[in-house]
């Protein structure tokens, strides 16, 4: 029997361009969305917040997911930038106290669950070739490079990214009125979410959207 390999699992078969292509043959945008604090905002704003996400769902003509990770926050980075300053420093007082103020961090951290959020948009397109039967399907061939025709493989691709961006548009802007705003992810970007959901015990580097 042969052994199963973690990849096996993973439903991804190539990241091009910040564009994830699954085993099925769709293509996906990870678009990460900045958060607001609603309670903070008057009545008036909180139900103009609320009647343009309304109008944003009902004017979709295509599905899209709305995902949540959620974690303990990893201090750690900060932790190892406050001890870079700290060793920098030629003032003992300043050491001193950025000594304390690293303690207290750490000890906050370590009584309180802090949880970090991050809020993503998925936006999917599967190209209206594909089929159940891959023979006979171009984009199939495309995935699993079969074809020696590199331009054409290139053509369907740009052809089917070109669509998905149309649709990554309608988002942004349609979440973009509510407030909010939006960042397509690149390769690296998505890769790391994508490592995250498979590996949860993992901690990374946060994604930002500076």
């Amino acid at each position: 029997m042969a052994e199963s390999n973690t990849q096996d699992f993973v439903p991804v078969k190539e990241i091009r361009g910040g564009t994830v292509i699954l085993e099925d043959g769709s293509l996906n945008s990870i678009l990460l969305v900045a958060s607001l604090n609603f309670a903070l905002k008057s009545y008036d704003e909180q139900m103009a917040t609320i009647g343009q996400f309304q109008s944003f769902l009902n004017s979709l003509e295509f599905s899209v997911q709305i995902s949540i990770q959620s974690r303990k926050l990893d201090i750690r980075p900060y932790i190892a930038t406050l001890e870079e300053k700290r060793r920098d420093q030629d003032n003992d007082l300043i050491k001193l106290q950025i000594n304390e103020y690293m303690q207290f961090i750490q000890n906050f951290s370590d009584s309180v669950n802090i949880m970090e959020k991050k809020f993503f948009v998925v936006v999917s397109y599967t190209p209206p070739t594909l089929s159940s039967s891959s023979s006979s399907n171009p984009f199939t061939k495309f995935l699993k490079r079969n074809s020696d025709d590199k331009v054409t493989n290139d053509d369907l691709f740009q052809e089917a990214k070109s669509q998905l961006e149309q649709r990554v548009d309608l988002v942004s802007a349609g979440i973009g009125r509510t407030g909010l705003r939006l960042a397509p992810l690149g390769t690296e970007e998505a890769i790391e979410v994508l490592y995250r959901i498979f590996n949860p015990g993992e901690s990374e580097k946060p994604i930002s959207l500076t």
